[in-house]
């Protein structure tokens, strides 16, 4: 059996956004392939707390801390990275955070504040990550985390459904301009996810997410859980989608797949 099937042992990886939830498991998964990790996070402990668990497969790993809506700092954090690991070969990217509010009350700070958490530090990061790859000449993978909110309409988070509809956008770009120098750059398009963050929101919502989910048209009926868009996100870096780029695969449980119309599963 091929123990290094997704072709990542050795390989010098960042997770921005790696202290917890979604990013924590890209994190572990990577590190269980073999691969090097290199923990980025706005809080220090969570960055250390994460990195430290890692070692246990015998792999390097490293906390780094900093908050990659101020462009200096977020791109501080690719170069210690690389220069840590002695290059990069694959980073992930799944830092972002929605403001709630109808478009009304959207006020011109607030959507400065989303393209801040969701798209601009994608662009900063990655252009980072794409120079250290092309020097080094030997290609690389990028992945995002862009959200179903750029797909379909976003109410009440209309900056955060822009900016993420900007990470598809972006992805898309990227892996033109820089696909001839062997790099490849994806996105996952998650649903709600029972990460640690929507778990504390729900006692904020007027309807349970979870028994929401389970009387939806999603075919699962339930919510994602954060290792079920580590996976895709550490599929996207590997050798296994060496010829897949410039994608925004969609993780939602079949969403995007149903009938929106009532009863349409419903025996006739």
């Amino acid at each position: 059996m091929d123990t290094n099937l997704l072709g990542l042992e050795g390989k010098r990886s960042l997770v921005l956004g790696g202290g917890y939830g979604i990013g924590q498991e890209s994190a572990r998964l990577l590190a269980r392939a073999g691969a090097d990790v290199v923990v980025a996070d706005l809080d220090p402990e969570r960055a250390a707390a994460s990195a430290a668990e890692l070692t246990q497969h015998g792999v390097r790993s490293h906390a780094l801390d900093g908050d990659v809506t101020d462009k200096a700092t977020a791109e501080r954090l690719v170069d210690d990275a690389a220069a840590f690991l002695g290059g990069l070969d694959v980073m992930i990217n799944m830092i972002g955070f929605a403001a709630w509010g109808n478009l009304f009350d959207l006020d011109d700070d607030t959507w400065e504040l989303d393209l801040s958490r969701n798209l601009r530090h994608h662009l900063w990061t990655a252009k980072v990550a794409a120079r250290h790859m092309i020097a080094q000449d030997t290609g690389g993978a990028i992945a995002m985390v862009a959200s179903v909110s750029g797909i379909y309409g976003a109410p009440n988070h209309a900056a955060y459904g822009a900016a993420k509809a900007g990470v598809m956008s972006l992805t898309r770009t990227m892996a033109q301009e820089w696909g001839r120098n062997g790099i490849r750059v994806n996105a996952v398009a998650p649903d709600m996810i029972a990460t640690p963050r929507m778990k504390a929101q729900q006692a904020h919502f007027t309807e349970d997410p979870t028994e929401r989910a389970r009387t939806s048209i999603q075919p699962l009926g339930r919510m994602g859980e954060a290792d079920e868009i580590a996976g895709p996100l550490v599929f996207l870096c590997s050798d296994l989608a060496s010829f897949v780029t410039g994608q925004t695969l969609i993780v939602d449980g079949g969403t995007h797949a149903a009938f929106p119309h009532f009863g349409a599963t419903e025996k006739m």
